[in-house]
């Protein structure tokens, strides 16, 4: 008979893990005990070797549905054994080195409980279990119990103990269980202040009442599991018209709620791997082709022929659309740019001229998750937005990066995330926002504040942009300097290109590759903002091999909101502007530029005023969109126009081989960096404008033309540095159509082409590089 100590690490806490331990040493007969830890589980057993192997197999296989066996280490136990059966004991506090669950979608027992008139969960709008249910959104400390969580103002009620003590139960140990009787209520408020009462309507409860509101057109705020949304009924156009004038979010797709997949289809087309997406436990929103008989509002997402669809991941959502036959706006609950509200009175406050109505509860949200947002392309996952379902279940790193110290990366401005470096693998936050905004940079700290806390995590690097503007990478100087803490800063371009070979599980001692990183723009080494870069790049270092001539952004930041700047930049580095007017005076985009005063544009670009040099390849995209009348005066989010773009892009020209429908680049080589030149693609832009060449094909050739580019230069930098792998990188290749045309033309040179699928391309994805390289160059010394 062997006594032993079991380490189970991993996603173990919260999520079922130690009745399944309890009810397999049963099977097993074996004696002893399991707890939860600051490192995950403990499990002291006795038995023989034999029936301890078979035990440890079966957890491997019995393994419950939101957890993650990450190690099992066995070793003799040498401690006092006083056990005559299997028990479950008390957690202990102990290091903290587990990890924390993802908040998971209801499950399907839990919506049968919710739909059951005879389960005592019947209409429940907080009902869960250990299969799903809260977790991110409302954890304080770890161990993942009860008392550290917001569900502690919640005492149980005699039912809900027996069933949490029961561990027999599915909700044995689920740390937010709770009724009605003792658990969190919802409730319906006016925005007016007004009584408000539900039996006015004939509804069931306040929930039920929030669809009649809905199909009313009036806009409701509704608080979710990791914050409140503004909901109206998407088939009226005057309700989701009232909703962005209201919310001052004038073109930016709104996000789409279902009851179901059979409602979602009648707008969408949806294969396998999109269905599994919207039913996954993670339920994030899904983009979906549109179908050609598209019947919801334009409105909804101007210029685009993708919806982004959801199902409902909380009993409140499922209750609320039990008798909606039709899709509704569920888009985040704030103004423009802020971020999403959490808590009730700071809802009626800043809501309270967008909302009609307010559906509030009393459980606090104690950390702000954002809903994921995914699509698929060439049957690959592509995660545009990560956070509600997936973070912060931790990434795993490639081989060689097991013995690093604690490292904290920062992130960048935009599409913050921030990221936890230890022992093998990183922790990403959830998707945090634009930092530029006060709000958002104020919940950015406090968020990373409650990381580093809940993983007891003190590193000893930390890792930054270089952009010396950066919100991010100030306050990463500011904690080096106060807690006496190494300092690296990360070249933004050669992290982006690292945490696509991270993500891709490139070995640390691996050959440096090609890096390929498009995006808006990056502080260059150089002093000048880059966003269209060839990188032969490991994790250590990098070299520039290639980049797009740089040009001035005139007028800088309003350079990204106005993107007539960019086509004038690009026309004036090829013609004279007298030229230009003698040649196109007729297009519409050169009597636009002609109005913006070109003589002080030209002053400005050669003085240098607020006119930086950039390479960006996201600015050329917005150049091309407004020559073609897509947006020239006015961008109301950061990418319209090059979205707008790929969307209307002829999809017979992207599959046509013939030469004659692309537009040629130039190439010269200057200090050993080649530069790309867009002098000849302009000319045959403006004489397809001149011929009255549709947008579509215009879109659709441009796409096409740079990534026949691309691969061109690929060939002639791989014939002088020898590379077999590619990595595709930054916001740029969250274009579907350049991503295809770009892998599929590298994978006919026999190139291996790495993109992204579980991170973000653009900048959500950045810290996941920034750490991997600052914990590269450690390991190098």
């Amino acid at each position: 008979m062997r006594i032993e100590e079991v380490r189970v690490c991993g996603t173990v806490q919260g999520v079922g893990f130690r009745p399944t331990v309890y009810r397999l040493a049963k099977v097993f007969g074996l004696k002893g005990d399991v707890y939860n830890d600051g490192e995950g589980v403990l499990i002291r057993v006795s038995g023989s070797e034999e029936e301890i192997t078979d035990f440890i197999n079966q957890l491997y296989q019995e393994c419950p549905p939101l957890a993650r066996i990450t190690d099992v280490i066995r070793s003799p136990y040498l401690g006092e054994f006083n056990f005559d059966d299997f028990v479950i004991s008390r957690s202990v506090n102990s290091v903290v080195k587990t990890e924390v669950s993802p908040d998971a979608a209801t499950c399907s027992q839990c919506q049968k409980d919710i739909f059951d008139p005879f389960s005592r969960y019947f209409r429940y709008p907080f009902t869960n279990c250990t299969h799903c249910g809260p977790r991110l959104s409302i954890i304080r400390a770890i161990p993942y119990d009860r008392n550290n969580t917001s569900m502690v103002n919640f005492s149980m009620c005699g039912e809900c103990e027996r069933e949490y003590e029961d561990v027999a139960n599915r909700r044995f140990h689920a740390q937010p269980v709770a009724c009605f009787t003792c658990g969190p209520r919802a409730w319906l408020e006016r925005a007016d202040g007004k009584p408000m009462i539900s039996d006015m309507f004939s509804m069931l409860d306040d929930v039920d009442a929030v669809c009649t509101l809905l199909q009313k057109g009036e806009i409701v705020a509704i608080k979710g599991l990791g914050g409140i949304h503004l909901a109206c009924d998407a088939t009226l156009e005057n309700a989701v018209i009232k909703l962005r004038n209201r919310k001052r979010r004038d073109h930016k797709p709104l996000a789409l709620m279902a009851r179901d997949i059979n409602i979602i289809s009648e707008y969408c087309d949806i294969n396998d791997l999109e269905k599994e997406l919207l039913t996954s436990s993670a339920a994030p929103i899904v983009l979906l082709n549109i179908k050609n008989h598209h019947k919801l509002p334009s409105s909804i997402a101007p210029g685009q022929n993708t919806l982004g669809f959801m199902l409902p991941y909380t009993p409140l959502h499922h209750l609320i659309l039990r008798r909606m036959n039709r899709p509704i706006v569920l888009t985040s609950g704030n103004i423009s740019d802020e971020p999403q509200c959490i808590n009730n009175e700071e809802a009626k406050d800043k809501l309270s001229k967008i909302a009609d109505y307010f559906l509030l509860h009393n459980r606090d949200i104690v950390n702000r998750v954002d809903d994921s947002v995914v699509r698929v392309i060439d049957n690959q996952i592509q995660t545009l937005r990560r956070a509600r379902g997936y973070a912060p279940a931790p990434i795993k790193l490639p081989p060689g990066f097991e013995k690093i110290p604690p490292i904290l990366a920062m992130g960048s401005e935009l599409k913050n995330t921030f990221c936890l470096l230890r022992e093998g693998e990183a922790i990403l936050s959830q998707h945090l926002g634009d930092l530029e905004n006060v709000a958002a940079f104020n919940g950015y700290q406090e968020t990373l504040n409650l990381y580093l806390n809940l993983f007891a995590h003190k590193p000893e690097i930390i890792a930054i942009d270089k952009h010396p503007e950066y919100l991010s990478s100030k306050l990463g100087k500011e904690l080096a300097i106060v807690n006496n803490i190494k300092l690296d800063e990360i070249q933004h371009h050669h992290a982006h290109i690292a945490a696509c070979m991270a993500e891709n599980q490139i070995p640390l001692d691996s050959k440096a590759i090609l890096g390929i990183a498009y995006d808006g723009l990056g502080y260059g080494e150089d002093g000048t903002l880059w966003g269209g870069e060839f990188l032969l790049a490991d994790y250590q270092n990098f070299q520039r091999l290639a980049t797009f001539k740089p040009l001035p952004m005139i007028g800088g930041k309003q350079a990204i909101y106005q993107p007539w700047r960019n086509t004038y930049s690009q026309l004036i580095n090829s013609f004279a502007w007298e030229e230009i007017k003698q040649k196109y005076s007729d297009l519409a985009i050169i009597k636009t530029l002609e109005n913006k005063n070109p003589q002080l544009l030209n002053q400005i670009i050669a003085k240098g005023i607020n006119s930086p040099l950039t390479s960006s390849v996201g600015r050329l995209f917005d150049a091309v969109a407004a020559a073609i009348g897509i947006c020239p005066e006015k961008c109301s989010y950061e990418g319209q126009a090059a979205i707008e773009m790929e969307a209307i892009a002829d999809i017979n020209i992207l599959n046509n081989d013939k030469e004659t429908l692309n537009y040629p680049f130039n190439l010269e080589k200057l200090d050993n960096i080649y530069y790309i030149g867009t002098s000849p693609t302009w000319i045959e832009i403006l004489n397809d404008i001149k011929q009255h060449i549709s947008s579509s094909e215009i879109a659709a050739k441009f796409h096409k033309s740079l990534a026949i580019t691309i691969t061109q230069i690929v060939k002639k930098l791989r014939q002088e540095h020898q590379f077999n792998q590619v990595a595709l990188t930054g916001g740029v290749f969250q274009n579907r159509i350049l991503l295809q045309q770009v892998k599929t033309q590298l994978e006919k040179l026999e190139i291996k082409v790495l993109t992204h699928s579980i991170l973000p391309a653009n900048d959500g994805g950045l810290s996941l590089g920034q750490s991997v390289i600052a914990a590269a160059k450690y390991l190098k010394k």
